[in-house]
């Protein structure tokens, strides 16, 4: 199943469903479990049915767009009685239907007669995509889907009132990210971690065209509106990533984070889960986490895209091996690529065949693109890890 291709949902509903069968759980152990892949976070490094992403490997992109379906159906399960998938699916276009009516939001529901299962593939591919330009969003170290939970708790809200979930979604975001920012300001001085934090937020903002962050004081904040327990929740858990740079939590910003739990009713228990919760997570993952990393923009780029040549490479390795297999001259010169360098003459050959057999495997066709040339080095040097050791042999000969 390939999140990135028409169909995946009707592939993958019946699995979720089979899956929550065989493992039911109450909205806040699914909670729990969203927030052990990072899709809490704003960063999913894996989904609930992961066995097949072991398999093909799908990027951040494509397991946030898995997590995001997947919150949404059990939800609708959740709430509504003898829940039937065709219903599930039309709910979730009538709820962003429902987000669209407002001009300066992000997602354009599809037109025509498609089918509710393809409308919703369409709709979350916007909904995870960046908000910045192909070229910034390239370079960039965030993922900004941080907030895209609040698009979850939106839908039950819509499910049980039936009412507008713009304006629900709108003073959700409000409320979160003037205690993200508060809780943000109780570092006396900002290191990459905090601005990297500050930007991630304010680009996963979608609500809201602009939030004056003027309140000093927990108080200040309408907190009233923050009444469920799922909410609350996750407002801890949000605050709490944002005080983790230095691996700790210090006692004023433990003071800080309890004034949330005083006037949201709450005791010691919902700050005592999220600080471990962000503790686990941050420890086990931080090296794999996009807005951890400081490192140069051109080296994180490289990587990126070095991570991306690699999975168009395995998800389509039979039929290169069979192409390439088929001209001998290439196989000669990419054995000989691994051992010294070709002749410019040389990489003229490699780079028109490999281009030629680009052109009859539609996946690869980013490398036919304008600027598209500039990633067959990376390719090459992929090819001989990735593809089978049959292939690697041939190679060496």
């Amino acid at each position: 199943m390939n999140p990135s291709a028409t169909g995946w949902i009707n592939k993958h509903f019946p699995k979720l469903l089979d899956y929550l069968v065989k493992n039911p759980m109450d909205e806040r152990a699914f909670y729990d479990s969203l927030r052990a892949k990072g899709f809490i976070y704003g960063h999913s490094l894996d989904t609930l049915l992961d066995s097949e992403s072991s398999q093909l490997k799908w990027t951040v992109q494509e397991k946030t767009k898995i997590n995001l379906f997947d919150a949404l159906a059990f939800t609708y399960y959740d709430t509504i009685a003898n829940a039937r998938q065709e219903d599930c699916l039309e709910a979730i276009v009538s709820f962003y239907r429902q987000l669209d009516k407002k001009e300066q939001y992000f997602i354009k529901i599809p037109l025509g007669n498609e089918s509710a299962a393809a409308k919703v593939e369409k709709i979350i591919h916007q909904r995870v995509q960046t908000n910045e330009s192909a070229l910034q969003k390239s370079f960039s170290h965030l993922i900004t889907n941080a907030l895209v939970f609040i698009d979850i708790l939106s839908f039950d809200h819509y499910l049980i009132t039936q009412g507008d979930p713009y304006e629900y979604a709108k003073n959700l975001e409000a409320v979160l990210t003037e205690s993200i920012w508060l809780a943000l300001q109780q570092k006396e001085s900002k290191d990459e971690y905090n601005k990297l934090l500050i930007k991630l937020f304010e680009s996963s903002v979608r609500y809201n065209e602009l939030i004056k962050h003027t309140h000093t004081e927990v108080s200040e904040i309408n907190l009233k509106i923050i009444t469920e327990p799922l909410e609350q929740q996750y407002l801890l858990d949000l605050c709490s990533l944002s005080l983790w740079d230095d691996e700790k939590i210090d006692k004023h910003e433990r003071e800080f984070i309890m004034q949330f739990c005083t006037i949201m009713g709450l005791d010691e228990k919902g700050y005592l889960d999220a600080v471990l919760a962000v503790k686990t997570f941050l420890t086990e993952h931080g090296t794999e986490i996009s807005y951890l990393k400081y490192s140069n923009p051109i080296k994180h780029f490289y990587s990126q895209t070095t991570s991306s040549v690699g999975n168009l490479i395995s998800r389509n390795s039979n039929r290169l091996v069979r192409e390439i297999r088929e001209s001998r001259d290439l196989v000669i010169l990419l054995g000989q690529s691994t051992t010294r360098d070709l002749s410019k003459e040389e990489r003229k050959v490699v780079k028109k065949q490999l281009l030629d057999i680009c052109k009859s495997i539609p996946s690869l066709a980013v490398f036919l693109l304008p600027g598209g040339g500039l990633l067959l080095p990376i390719l090459v040097r992929l090819i001989p890890t990735m593809l089978p050791s049959a292939f690697n042999e041939n190679l060496e000969d």
